[in-house]
């Protein structure tokens, strides 16, 4: 199992937020936007930072750093590592499994990223063969997408995702994120498409995006309670 840091803003929550970080960043990265979120009319919910494992990245001249996969070339298209993907996506499974046996109902769990974490929440969100709550894809793209059509499952056909990008991001550049959201909504996805006079970061008018997303995709109308 990831090593993971865990949160609750309630006890026993009801409602689980697993967020993937960036490369070279690890759990912590994101612990601190919990409070500026403002959830407290949401459900009570765990929030779940796994870290990466450390490997040598091609990009960064083979540097051992916290990542979720290999990056071979800086246009993040050639050459994906397919293998480290797909080991990456089997570890965060275990950890969308483990909180549903904990009690968290499948569709009361959000897959959030950011960059990096990005891709992997789309790539396991889609191919998931249970409803999730949401996807949050924040200054990231869709990774191998040309298989996606493919391997999608049709529980997540209809999961909200909130896609999320800066204007200025020469990470990963705005018009990557943005084919990315093409072929999503070609195959058919609800995509929510944001972008901020930012760069490769979060800021605070995002982090109220995200907040009101989160409120929309778990707080149940009493019918479905």
């Amino acid at each position: 199992m990831l090593p993971c840091i865990e949160i609750e803003t309630t006890p026993n929550p009801s409602a689980a937020v697993i967020w993937l970080h960036g490369l070279g960043a690890d759990g912590n990265d994101f612990v601190p936007i919990i409070p500026e979120l403002q959830l407290t009319d949401c459900p009570g919910i765990r929030f779940v930072f796994p870290s990466a494992p450390s490997m040598p990245v091609t990009v960064n001249g083979g540097y051992v750093m916290p990542a979720w996969y290999d990056i071979i070339g800086r246009n993040l298209m050639d050459r994906e590592d397919a293998d480290g993907i797909l080991r990456s996506a089997a570890a965060i499974t275990e950890l969308i499994k483990r909180e549903y046996s904990r009690g968290i109902a499948y569709d009361n769990i959000v897959l959030a990223g950011f960059s990096q974490g990005c891709a992997m929440a789309l790539h396991i969100g889609l191919r998931f063969p249970h409803k999730l709550a949401g996807i949050i894809a924040l200054s990231g793209y869709l990774p191998l997408a040309m298989t996606l059509h493919l391997e999608k499952h049709s529980a997540n056909s209809k999961t909200p995702i909130f896609m999320a990008h800066g204007e200025y991001d020469q990470v990963v550049i705005p018009e990557r994120a943005q084919a990315s959201c093409a072929v999503l909504e070609k195959l058919g996805y609800e995509v929510d498409w944001n972008e901020y006079p930012m760069e490769h970061s979060v800021n605070r008018e995002e982090l109220m995006d995200i907040s009101r997303f989160l409120q929309r995709v778990l707080i149940k109308p009493s019918s479905q309670i």
